[in-house]
């Protein structure tokens, strides 16, 4: 990446903001390495850029909450997958989601999606080389071969892709270079972790360039399966690689193929227990990373792969045309035992298959005034899953032995969008930015819920008896929204823009896949339970966010300092709520609510400093970053399933009040050998505030506020053909949970099954990994 520079603290204009945002190709933000520049009239800090393919932007001028990781400080802070990058953004959570190894929970500014079954719609994008993926399955991406990662929070939807209430999540792989390049990176660490990423690309014409990356990621379990001997906890077994092939026939056409998998044979990950069994009086492990989960069928199997093609062609000073194909598809196999106990007293297989087909076609324009993008989005996606809910424990009690209420969703969404956003200077202090988006949302939906007898049904290895059929649900409706977005960005000097913006956000409805129609209630008061109830009960509706953001970028201390702070006040209404609960009968029902009325208001901080430079005339120096995030969300109407408004009872998930963090660096030239280079040391604190899993707080799950200490000893070339780290995570080896499940009472009684299941999954404990890169 080009490096833009500040000269005698003046910016070089420009004006394409819109533009550039749209290309996806944002470089760095308050999080990279802290460099330093000598200017002539002192060190400064190097500039941080926004850039296009022939004009680059300061990202001091982008009226946008951003936050993006460079991949040198990726790599020198050893960050190993995506969920990790929450450490480094204010207000965002992203977590392994409750009994998988690879399905991603996000929440950004107190949106997001926790259930990861077909029907439901994540409220943040994850964004892959500008592929929106459609599905949480295989969205826990290792992080190898990268350029950056961005966060860009608040309601996204004018400027790319798919529309996004909260957020969007962007993963940018790096493109080919001009020259020859190899690369192997090796790490060794605690619980026998072994991992190999080789990376190659090359020149093959003057117009043609190949590359890919090959990953090998392994580790063994946390803790231990006690009840299935050889089967570990926790543990990490992927295979993963990319490739692409880029054609460069002018300066103004540029197009590229590119495919990517991802083959996950880790063990089933499975929770443990936080009270004793209820029927069985069995006790609280000692360690949360064992488990006593008896399984059927222990293997647990996550493939997926994809392919896209992006085409950008520059057609006159003005005007540039890009388009992007994608297509991807993936399947999973997750074991889940929700009780962790040998009996079969609440037991989950589950699998999922999912595939997208997606067109996002984009006219960037820009001259020395106006600037923006008018795009099209399209997008033809099906989630299925089925899962089992096996009940043996229940069954033999009330003469059904193996009781299993057996849950089929079938989910085709396809959807279509048109997007603009324009920015006009009106001077060389004042701008303007307006967009909108409209978007048509089309779910089709098949909700087939049965209940056997005999254990296991035939998907999962079973002969189970069919006894009754209790959802067989087809049903199709079709959401449109219109959502604008402007600003205005005023700069009163070189070193200070101020912005004020409004956006909206919308997630479309759909269909409860765990709703049970023979459960309707008579919704409409006639008296009779006819088809309008149970479309009514089988579906929601879909949900939209307003807001308000007021920030300040400037740089401070004749450059030695940037900063950035965001202020916003968002009404989030009609609040997609999904749930279980459990019936009488033994069995349970999902209930999906609106949830009404919420207002979700915060600040957000961030920087970096130049704290000293050249101490002594060593040439070391020292630099920090920071980001601190608070949220107040609060619930102003929720409506429950019995019609009851307990918004005073309820709490927003995954979103705690307080995040913040900070790293400091401290870097000195040093030799290794004949190479020269220089020595690093980093140590970074990452804070959250106490937050609740579910929007019903419950004492055992939710997990109290606490800080993750990392630090890191790396030795970079100045060449980059080599590096020497040593990495130092959760150094006070803190248990936290991060997900859970919760089928008890206020009191501990069993709402489902008869061991009463209260289960958490729990963050990695300390870890040490010692790595080496080599490249040539």
């Amino acid at each position: 990446m080009d490096q833009f520079k500040r000269t005698n603290g003046k910016y070089r204009k420009n004006r394409a903001l819109a533009a550039m945002l749209a290309t996806g190709v944002a470089a760095s933000a308050l999080s990279v390495p802290v460099a330093a520049q000598d200017t002539g009239t002192g060190v400064q800090l190097e500039e941080i850029q926004v850039t296009a393919r022939r004009r680059t932007e300061s990202l001091q001028d982008v009226p946008v909450a951003v936050t993006a990781l460079g991949g040198a400080m990726l790599e020198d802070q050893g960050l190993q997958d995506i969920v990790e990058v929450a450490k480094f953004a204010p207000n965002l959570t992203l977590e392994v989601s409750r009994g998988t190894n690879t399905t991603l929970t996000a929440f950004i500014r107190g949106i997001g999606q926790q259930d990861p079954v077909a029907g439901f719609e994540a409220g943040v994008g994850l964004y892959v080389d500008d592929v929106y993926l459609n599905r949480p399955q295989a969205a826990v991406v290792d992080i190898y071969d990268v350029e950056r990662i961005e966060v860009l929070r608040g309601p996204q939807g004018t400027l790319y892709g798919r529309n996004t209430i909260g957020g969007a999540v962007k993963y940018v792989t790096k493109r080919i270079s001009d020259e020859p390049e190899f690369n192997i990176k090796g790490s060794i660490g605690t619980y026998e972790q072994l991992d190999l990423v080789v990376s190659a690309s090359a020149p093959i014409s003057d117009t043609v360039r190949v590359g890919g990356a090959l990953a090998t990621l392994n580790r063994d379990g946390f803790g231990e399966n006690l009840t299935i001997e050889g089967l570990d906890n926790y543990n990490k077994k992927v295979l993963a690689g990319r490739g692409s092939i880029e054609f460069l026939p002018s300066d103004s056409f540029f197009f590229r193929v590119a495919a990517d998998f991802v083959d996950d044979d880790s063990d089933p990950r499975q929770g443990h227990r936080l009270i004793p069994g209820v029927a069985s009086g069995a006790p609280v492990l000692d360690d949360v990373y064992d488990t006593r989960a008896g399984l059927e069928n222990p293997e647990q199997s996550v493939k997926a792969y994809g392919g896209s093609a992006l085409m950008e062609w520059t057609a006159s000073d003005t005007l540039t045309v890009k388009n992007i194909l994608a297509y991807r598809e993936d399947k999973s196999r997750s074991p889940i035992d929700f009780d962790s106990l040998a009996v079969a007293d609440l037991d989950v297989p589950v699998d999922y298959e999912n595939k997208q087909f997606s067109e996002e076609f984009q006219v960037l324009y820009q001259d020395d005034k106006l600037s923006g993008i008018f795009g099209f989005y399209y997008l033809d996606a099906n989630a299925f899953n089925e899962f089992d809910v096996i009940l043996d424990e229940l069954g033999q009690l009330i003469g059904l032995p193996g009781l299993n209420a057996n849950t089929l969703g079938d989910v085709d969404t396809s959807t279509w969008s048109l997007f603009a956003d324009m920015t006009y200077d009106v001077s060389d202090k004042i701008s303007l930015s307006f967009g909108g988006r409209y978007t048509s949302d089309k779910r089709t939906s098949q909700v087939l819920r049965r209940t056997f007898i005999g254990g296991a049904s035939e998907r999962f290895g079973g002969d189970a008896t069919l006894i009754a059929t209790t959802s067989d649900f087809n049903g199709s409706d079709t959401f449109k929204k219109f959502t604008p977005r402007g600003s205005i960005s005023w700069k009163p000097n070189d070193d200070n823009n101020i912005y004020l913006s409004y956006s909206e956000g919308f997630k479309g409805g759909g269909f409860d896949p765990r709703s049970q129609t023979t459960a309707a209630p008579d919704l409409d008061g006639d008296g009779d339970i006819d088809s309008e109830d149970v479309f009514a009960f089988m579906s929601f509706d879909s949900e939209t966010v307003k807001t308000f953001e007021l920030g300040w970028k400037g740089s401070a201390f004749d450059g030695r300092m940037d900063f950035s702070i965001a202020g916003f006040l968002s009404n989030y209404t009609n609040i997609q709520i999904p749930g279980s609960v459990g019936t009488p009968e033994g069995t349970f029902i999902g209930v999906t609510s609106n949830a009404g009325d919420a207002d979700v208001n915060g600040i957000e901080f961030e920087g970096r400093a130049l704290l000293a430079t050249d101490m002594s005339g060593s040439g070391d120096s020292l630099n920090m970053t920071w980001a601190i995030g608070y949220l107040d969300a609060q619930f102003n109407e929720f409506i429950d399933a019995f019609g009851v408004d307990v918004a005073d009872e309820r709490v927003f998930q995954n979103t705690p009040e307080w995040t913040a963090s900070g790293s400091l660096n401290y870097t000195r030239p040093m030799s290794f050998g004949s190479r020269d280079g220089a020595l690093s040391l980093i140590t970074s604190l990452a804070y959250r505030s106490a937050a609740s899993q579910f929007e019903t707080p419950n004492a055992f799950l939710d997990q109290p506020g606490f800080a993750l200490w990392d630090a890191s000893i790396v030795w970079n070339a100045d060449d980059d053909d080599l590096s020497v780290g040593l990495h130092a995570k959760n150094i006070t080896n803190k248990r936290y949970i991060v997900a859970g499940y919760n089928f008890v009472t206020a009191a501990g009684a069993p709402t489902l099954g008869t061991e009463g299941t209260l289960t958490a999954f729990y963050g990695n404990p300390f870890t040490l990994t010692a790595t080496i890169s080599v490249g040539f």
